[in-house]
């Protein structure tokens, strides 16, 4: 039996675990966390070709129910004056779940199928005639046929594999966290930004995200210091208005708290010899490029291209690039321009902004922006590949 090592448990890893397990590999599945991670942003799914990788693994029906029917978000002043709204139609994808939920359904679906070790990370890489030698910080080194680095931005496979570089800062630092409900918001959001500074505030349900994101150059620290981390938000932060300093209090006692960087990564390839990449470690495209649907069709297509090369990994691997690049640059050219959008840096941009939220509001133009978006989504076909599928097989 061929075995597979994945490093990461977020999204693009359970997926692949997932394919590779159902095709008779070996899925073994390491996480850094001690635990499956919880809590982040909402993430949507649009169009036939994300919709229909979600329905191929069988967890369409899942995520539906716990789908977040997030509803419009609407733009306030300092005191709380609503400035402009954003409809429904036009912030949701067909489908919307945040992260954590979804991370949780794919966990779930694999947890029986594949081997996880949480708690531990691959420190070294070396590969032998057998296959890819892999140590440990914690545990034993053992060998694995491929070595799939699904782990995120900051992916440690990629540092190991093809040492550093390819990722592109895009200007923004941001935080989400469980917060209060003090507006008694219900599947709707509100958003608040002063020059270089937007808060926010995402009912689902009544279950409540809030968000600090702001403008920066690249910020030199830790990325697993969270303690550092939330120093950052705080002092970017002080002294702004409306419940800023609520957010601020809620995001010092939140146990789920997710911090991040907005970026970009940008590769020159996928894979080197037995290890390859996938999601945001090869092709993170960053806030509003639809990263996560990105990431399970990056699953779906490496997995079916190894099935469809009878487990040759160099054939896979260079089919699988072949067809996942011309969609990773879709994804990126939509994620251009987002500091200007979520952190206006000027009180001109952020008028400007209020702006174009009301003329998104109006027909044709939600109808126009949706459109575009969509496009963007189909920009690819699902190719079909000798893979059991769960809703083939009538499983729900």
């Amino acid at each position: 039996m061929r075995s597979a090592l994945i490093c990461g448990a977020g999204v693009a890893g359970p997926a692949l675990a997932l394919w590779l397990s159902r095709s008779g590999w070996r899925v073994t599945v390491v996480e850094r966390a001690p635990r499956p991670r919880e809590g982040g942003h909402a993430v949507d799914f649009r169009g036939r070709a994300q919709l229909g990788v979600l329905e191929r693994m069988g967890v369409l029906e899942e995520v539906r129910r716990r789908q977040t029917g997030m509803g419009a978000v609407t733009l306030v002043d300092a005191a709380g004056r609503r400035r402009a709204t954003l409809p429904a139609a036009v912030m949701s994808g067909d489908v919307e779940i945040l992260r954590g939920d979804l991370a949780r359904v794919l966990y779930d679906a694999t947890r029986d199928s594949a081997e996880y070790v949480f708690g531990d990370s691959a420190i070294s890489l070396t590969e032998t005639p057998e296959g890819v030698r892999v140590a440990f910080e914690r545990s034993a080194p053992r060998t694995f046929d491929l070595v799939a680095g699904a782990d995120g931005i900051r992916s440690t496979v990629r540092e190991l594999a093809f040492g550093p570089g390819g990722v592109h800062h895009l200007g923004v630092y941001g935080a989400s966290f469980t917060a209060p409900n003090p507006l008694g918001l219900r599947d709707r959001g509100v958003m608040y930004s002063a020059p270089g500074l937007t808060a926010g505030m995402y009912a689902h349900g009544d279950r409540v995200t809030g968000t600090l994101d702001f403008a920066s150059p690249p910020i030199p620290h830790d990325h697993r210091d969270t303690e550092a981390q939330r120093r950052l938000c705080e002092e970017a932060f002080a002294g702004a208005g409306w419940h800023v300093p609520a957010l601020l209090r809620a995001m010092r006692e939140a146990e789920d708290f997710y911090f991040h960087a907005a970026e970009q990564v940008r590769l020159d390839r996928y894979s080197r010899g037995r290890v390859v990449l996938l999601g945001d470690a090869a092709y993170g495209p960053g806030p509003g490029g639809m990263g996560t649907g990105l990431a399970l069709i990056g699953a779906y297509v490496l997995a079916g291209e190894l099935a469809a090369a009878g487990g040759d990994h160099r054939r896979a691997f260079a089919r699988y690039e072949e067809r996942i690049r011309p969609y990773a640059a879709v994804c990126h050219k939509q994620a251009r321009g987002i500091d200007t959008y979520l952190v206006p840096k000027r009180r001109r941009q952020i008028w400007m902004r209020e702006q174009t939220f009301r003329m998104m509001g109006l027909m044709p133009g939600k109808g126009l922006v949706r459109a575009m978006i969509a496009r963007g989504a189909d920009a690819i076909e699902l190719p079909g590949y000798p893979l059991p599928e769960t809703a083939v097989a009538g499983a729900a």
